[in-house]
């Protein structure tokens, strides 16, 4: 007779005591795996909560460092240039690393540089169980007891070991992060690696009980809003296939804390069912606008977009401003934020000598000049210098260079560069490069707008599913109506009705007169996808031949040599 016999831990699996893990940190000299270097590893093994050993060593990147790495991380061209290039320290890390359970804090960055690495120099990419600190942070804390999950945030609440973007360093840290999330983990049944990898996995007992929200939202596509128990928006998202990504918000995929939270309070989900994608993305946005929905992040807020403003006076002025007016004042923008504003502001100035003050000035006005005229930056009409017809010259350039031809700021703004990098100010030129890059970049974004804007009406197809097509009316910039023609439809009596249902359109003032930026910027991109026909179009549709494009890509490739912005996600910029 066979008598049933308990199985053992080593049966049931891999208990995390007994586990090694090498928990490791890279540092880089950008943010791709496939463009950029490694340039420091920094490795600790423990087992059972001890430390077995250490692995540090700088790396030779085999190309200069970018300044802003180097002021980010301390290591310097100077530092590597003695270190061993990485197919040298490459087969030491991976036999310091075999046989062990790999551990990184936002583990998909390291191992993506790690396996690049590897396929380069003819190594297997790693097949090591990985455990990422940042994944499990966010399945176990909460957001009262850390606001992120940056190494940072978190090694302040569990280390002594304060993170400082050199890999050994973090690499500690991040240890004694594991340590304390693993024994947090023991309160919820997990002992085993198998187990923790369930545990992260697993969705929330909220998620399992709320799935049936989904069970009624229909195919298609449109835009979702959950809702609390009063029916206020908690959350409001699109999708080409509504109940396919709504259903994904009860699943263990969904891992972001604020979502988690979110299902938690939310009661129902309201669909709202779209004749296509882009008419669902605009819908998306002007609900977010208006509701301001808690848990959305982006788009809350098209209200806070400033603008700088040649104020319609005597004597006209640069001002940052919230508002646009129909007082014929010209304006560039929108900008994010208003010290991008006042970048921009700092480059008009350099090329155009517009006066600074803030006081309203009259041909009558009488007072004293600031030291901007002895300067040279000013003709002070305050102190009667300069006519209202001879001010009026440096307005009508200044409005040129907002709405036209950005050349002459970018020339002045360029030669001070120049000037600062002779005397070796490179700090200052940097400076002068940032405001150049917010002046560009807003020009070329108004330009692209107002393109599209003074536009009365437009419409447009492009090719649907099962061979009909996509059919928008866009007024001033403005989604008006959205179809899905048939295939095999007459098109001219679907597009005359499509016109005559289509939302009626008033502009405003300024360079986006009847939607947000954000809604104008979603048609732009739609229409500029291969396969988008133009079907009718009232007016020209045209970019100034002196406009800003130009000079912004040329600016976008210089910062993504020089400055990789990207931040990687639970970590700090680096």
């Amino acid at each position: 007779m066979d008598y049933a016999v308990q199985g053992t831990l080593d049966e049931l699996g891999t208990p995390l005591s007994r586990l090694t893990f090498v928990v490791f940190d890279l540092e880089t000299t950008g943010v791709s795996a496939g463009e950029h270097a490694i340039t420091e590893i920094g490795a600790v093994k423990v087992r059972g909560g001890e430390v077995l050993g250490e692995f540090a060593t700088l790396v030779d990147p085999g190309s200069p460092i970018p300044p802003f790495i180097s002021v980010l991380t301390g290591i310097t061209d100077a530092m590597v240039v003695a270190a061993p290039r990485i197919e040298s320290v490459l087969p030491s890390f991976l036999e310091f690393a075999e046989g062990t359970t790999l551990v990184a804090h936002n583990a998909g960055f390291d191992l993506g540089f790690l396996k690049s690495a590897c396929a380069a120099h003819g190594y297997p990419a790693p097949t090591h169980p990985v455990v990422d600190t940042v994944v499990l942070a966010r399945k176990l804390l909460t957001r009262d007891e850390a606001p992120n999950c940056k190494l940072a945030t978190l090694a302040r609440i569990f280390s002594r070991t304060e993170p400082c973007h050199r890999a050994l360093a973090d690499a500690q840290a991040t240890v004694d992060v594991l340590h304390a999330l693993l024994e947090r983990a023991g309160s919820f049944g997990v002992h085993t690696l198998e187990e923790l990898k369930g545990f992260v996995r697993a969705p929330t007992p909220e998620q399992r009980r709320k799935r049936h929200l989904a069970d009624t939202v229909p195919t298609g596509p449109g835009v979702y809003v959950f809702e609390d128990e009063r029916g206020d928006p908690l959350y409001v998202g699109k999708s080409t296939n509504l109940r396919s990504r709504v259903r994904s918000y009860f699943t263990a995929s969904e891992t972001r804390p604020r979502i988690r939270e979110m299902i938690g309070i939310v009661e129902r989900v309201r669909p709202i069912v779209c004749a296509t994608a882009l008419e669902a993305e605009v819908r998306e946005l002007r609900l977010i606008g208006s509701a301001k929905p808690r848990y959305n992040r982006r788009s809350r807020f098209p209200e806070k977009m400033v603008w700088l403003k040649l104020t319609d006076e005597a004597f006209p002025r640069l001002s940052v401003v919230r508002e646009i007016r129909d007082d014929g004042a010209g304006y560039l923008g929108p900008f994010t934020s208003a010290r991008a504003a006042e970048d921009a502001r700092t480059a008009l100035h350099e090329a155009i000598p517009l006066r600074q003050c803030t006081e309203r000035i009259t041909p009558r006005t009488r007072r004293s000049a600031c030291a901007l005229a002895g300067l040279g930056r000013c003709g002070a009409p305050c102190e009667g210098h300069q006519s209202v017809e001879e001010y009026g010259l440096h307005a009508t350039a200044a409005r040129r260079a907002m709405e036209l031809d950005v050349t002459p700021v970018f020339s002045a703004v360029q030669k001070r560069m120049e000037r600062l990098a002779l005397d070796e100010r490179y700090e200052e030129a940097a400076a002068d490069r940032d405001r150049l890059a917010s002046y560009v970049r807003a020009s070329a974004r108004m330009q692209r707008l107002r393109a599209l804007t003074v536009i009365p009406q437009m419409v447009a197809a492009s090719p649907a599913a099962g061979g009909g097509w996509q059919i928008h009316v866009v007024r001033h910039g403005r989604l008006a109506s959205a179809g899905v023609m048939p295939r095999g439809a007459h098109p001219t009596p679907f597009v005359d009705a499509l016109v005559a249902t289509a939302e009626t359109v008033v502009p405003g003032p300024g360079p986006v007169p009847a939607a947000s930026a954000e809604e104008t910027e979603c048609i732009l991109r739609w229409l500029e996808t291969p396969g988008v026909r133009l079907v009718q179009v009232d007016g020209t549709w045209s970019l100034p031949i002196d406009g800003a494009g130009r000079l912004k890509a040329r600016l976008d490739r210089a910062y993504r040599s020089s400055e990789p912005h990207q931040a990687r996600e639970g970590r700090p910029t680096r």
